[in-house]
């Protein structure tokens, strides 16, 4: 993806988070941007609730596997030290790496996925929650790491417009 096709899909996301107000929809703008900047055949967004250590899935693509209701305890593995406290994008690109992360590797993988891209959304120091990308076996290339960084920015926006929507 060239610099040109970047910020026309970062300008309709802008226009798609400017006029609404749904945060389903909010969110969808981010899946559609990162779908276009990254690609990602099963796209989620959780947050997170340190105080209580869980994680909720606040956005799916895929709403049969991965509903968006209930909560996850937190794990502190080497995941959790990646993304959690040193707010990195953790990066795995085959299902071998995938299952010492994951527990539900075998559902990730029936959806034709390998590879995973999750993105950490922090604002003020504090992790919001993580936009969560899942492809074919090595398709999260080191390119399309680097673009995920143009994908930083607009998650925080997305993240802060769902919250406010949800409160509305």
């Amino acid at each position: 993806m060239n610099s040109e096709q970047i910020a026309a899909a970062l300008a309709e996301f802008d226009a798609a988070i400017a006029r609404e107000t749904d945060a389903d929809t909010i969110l969808g703008a981010l899946q559609t941007l990162c779908r276009q900047v990254i690609g990602a055949k099963l796209f989620t967004t959780m947050t997170v609730d340190m105080v209580n250590e869980v994680a909720r899935r606040a956005y799916t693509s895929h709403p049969e596997e991965y509903p968006t209701s209930g909560t996850k305890p937190i794990r502190y593995d080497s995941w959790f030290d990646i993304v959690h406290k040193e707010h990195k994008t953790f990066v795995a690109n085959t299902i071998v790496d995938i299952s010492k992360v994951f527990g539900d590797h075998e559902t990730i993988w029936a959806l034709g996925c390998g590879s995973v891209v999750n993105i950490p959304v922090v604002v003020g120091g504090e992790l919001l929650g993580t936009v969560n990308c899942l492809d074919a076996e090595q398709h999260y290339t080191p390119e399309r790491v680097a673009l995920s960084k143009h994908l930083e920015l607009p998650a925080k926006l997305a993240f802060l417009a769902a919250a406010r929507a949800t409160k509305n």
